[in-house]
């Protein structure tokens, strides 16, 4: 080998490390992005949020009422009849006409008496049945009913019953006495005409 190409070697080879010494001192400078390798990142935990649930909210079910007919008077102090609503909850208290009926009977609450409210139903009158059929309502009351407090009361007892009855059933209603259909009631004879209605009393 030359003097000459000895030379050209040496040269050769300095810049060679020369050049892999500035790549290596590039490589490790600050100020360069890291290079990621895969599966060694590591992920924040994972925080887990609670989990969300609906509590179903209770349907508040609208209040019912019956009509009930007693007497009063109204601004003029005439005698009317007076319709008073009780608050009837069908899971409790069954049927309505019959729910209807046994207030009648039972009469005006205190706070309805002291307004004047009474009823011309005689005390101690039972029911003995009320029966709902498809076709019709049969009301069932003890001989109570129909004695007592003379010829006009009787009458007045009468359409209280026959309008409590038509404001809480669309079917008709027959008044049974003691198990029997009443055609004619009280001492005086009142006629009855059944099914009951406005007309029943002929007036």
């Amino acid at each position: 080998m030359r003097a000459d190409q000895k030379v050209f070697l040496g040269i050769l080879g300095t810049a060679m490390v020369a050049i892999s010494v500035f790549l290596g001192l590039k490589l490790l400078s600050p100020g360069d992005s890291p290079i990621e390798i895969p599966g060694t990142a590591q992920n924040p935990p994972e925080t887990q949020q609670p989990s969300e649930t609906t509590e179903p909210v209770e349907q508040q079910k609208p209040k019912e009422y019956v009509n009930v007919v007693f007497i009063g008077q109204n601004d003029n102090h005439e005698e009317v009849y007076k319709i008073v609503k009780r608050e009837y909850d069908p899971e409790i208290d069954g049927s309505r006409i019959k729910y209807a009926i046994s207030s009648l009977i039972l009469g005006p609450k205190q706070g309805e008496k002291s307004k004047g409210v009474y009823s011309e139903i005689p005390n101690g009158t039972e029911i003995l049945n009320v029966q709902e059929r498809p076709d019709k309502v049969v009301i069932n009351l003890s001989a109570q009913f129909e004695y007592g407090g003379g010829t006009d009361s009787v009458y007045k007892r009468l359409y209280q019953l026959i309008k409590t009855a038509k404001k809480n059933t669309d079917k008709p209603v027959y008044l049974y006495i003691n198990g029997q259909q009443a055609d004619v009631i009280g001492g005086d004879g009142i006629m009855i005409t059944q099914p009951l209605n406005d007309n029943s009393l002929g007036g």
